[in-house]
């Protein structure tokens, strides 16, 4: 009878390496199991799962599908098996996060440490804004990001959703008046615009497939939102944030919003790790506490904005 799980983690492994010989040896198994665990999964689900040759193996449409899905099963039942070993109390090692910088960003570092209380021997390698770290080269065992989707071979825990607003200092819009379009807005504000650190150029403002530009004569370069939200509170320039960093300035009316009505791209805020055959149960734990954590601070909420 085919154990389900055992082929599963057979064919995640071969999807990794594209090779059944390496597989086998990463599963100290001889390569006809690796072969015949496949060929009995592929009778199971009906589909092919590999294209083959004498000399490479590689994904079938329907393998590429199939795979993210058979991650997650094998995620969920490593999170069933290890559960009960979570609370001896001798998890030990390092665990490294990178993240970039996000509202309640302390907080959310203290409790963390606060829930690790009975851990002391499990140590956190925490990489403050740097959210584009190498996963392998650095070792990384879990980050946070803001972006429009995850990479599908990373196991991923979504918080919540983000889109980006133009906000101004109500004296900067009264200075300069309402504007009506995005035309009008470039005409007539200074504006903002972010670094891309990778490349050393500015980003530009996208709202949508059909709205977006690069701001011309920035009157502020920034490498992160933060940076730009302190210059718009001056009154210096007109911003565009993410609602998840300059909300509570808008709330409390130190800020104000400029063409609401624009359609523009949702943000995934989301917690990740890349997918291993084996994850420390020292891993696990941190990940699951920081996703509870991460809800915490930023619910799921149903915007309000056209989209």
């Amino acid at each position: 009878m085919l154990n389900k799980l055992e082929a599963l983690r057979h064919f995640c492994v071969a999807a990794e390496t594209l090779n059944f010989r390496e597989t086998a040896m990463r599963l100290s198994v001889s390569p006809q199991v690796v072969s015949r665990m496949i060929a009995e999964l592929e009778s199971a689900v009906g589909e092919v799962l590999f294209k083959r040759n004498s000399r490479t193996i590689r994904l079938t449409a329907f393998g590429e599908q199939f795979l993210p899905r058979a991650k997650q099963l094998l995620e969920d039942a490593e999170l069933l098996f290890t559960d009960h070993a979570r609370n001896d109390g001798h998890l030990a090692g390092v665990v490294r996060i990178t993240l970039p910088r996000l509202p309640f960003y302390a907080e959310i570092l203290g409790e963390l440490c606060q829930q690790l209380r009975d851990y002391p021997d499990i140590v956190l390698e925490w990489y403050a804004d740097s959210a584009r770290l190498k996963l392998t080269e650095h070792q990384i065992d879990m980050g946070v990001r803001v972006g429009l989707s995850p990479e599908p071979d990373w196991v991923v825990r979504p918080i919540t959703e983000m889109r980006q607003r133009i906000v101004a200092a109500p004296e900067l819009a009264a200075r300069c008046g309402l504007p009506e379009n995005l035309e009008d807005l470039q005409r007539r504000y200074p504006l903002s615009s972010q670094i891309n650190q990778e490349t050393g150029r500015p980003w530009g403002w996208y709202f949508n497939e059909q709205q977006n530009f690069i701001p011309r004569r920035p009157a502020l370069a920034a490498t992160d939102g933060y940076s730009e939200l302190a210059a718009a509170l001056s009154g210096r320039v007109c911003a565009f944030i993410l609602d998840g960093i300059c909300q509570s300035e808008l709330t409390a009316g130190k800020l104000i919003e400029l063409l609401p009505d624009i359609p523009r791209q949702t943000w995934q805020l989301y917690l990740y790790r890349p997918y291993h055959s084996i994850t420390p149960q020292r891993v696990l734990l941190v990940f699951d506490l920081l996703t509870q954590i991460l809800q915490r601070y930023f619910p799921a909420v149903k915007n309000k904005m056209p989209v």
